[in-house]
């Protein structure tokens, strides 16, 4: 785990938490809840890929993605509405 593969599971993850959050507007949280809680997701799929899977960076970058993607998502999806 180097920092630039760490650098780029929170980029890909950012931006797949924005995706989801384009295409789920009525549960989106927000720009900037949507990068952090992807950002977040995104070092969080990485990892897994690298270490559990044992995929190479393309592995990473998309599993970095799609769970960057799903964490807005699913927080969207239990927080309660006020």
């Amino acid at each position: 785990m180097d920092l630039t593969s760490v650098l780029l599971q929170l980029i890909a993850g950012a931006v797949g938490g924005n995706v989801a959050g384009l295409a789920n507007k009525a549960k989106s949280l927000g720009p900037l809840i949507n990068t952090i809680l992807g950002a977040l997701g995104g070092v969080g799929g990485g990892q897994l890929a690298s270490n559990a899977l044992s995929g190479g960076s393309g592995t990473e970058l998309g599993l970095s993605a799609v769970v960057g993607a799903l964490l807005p998502l699913i927080v969207g999806m239990v927080k309660k509405k006020a």
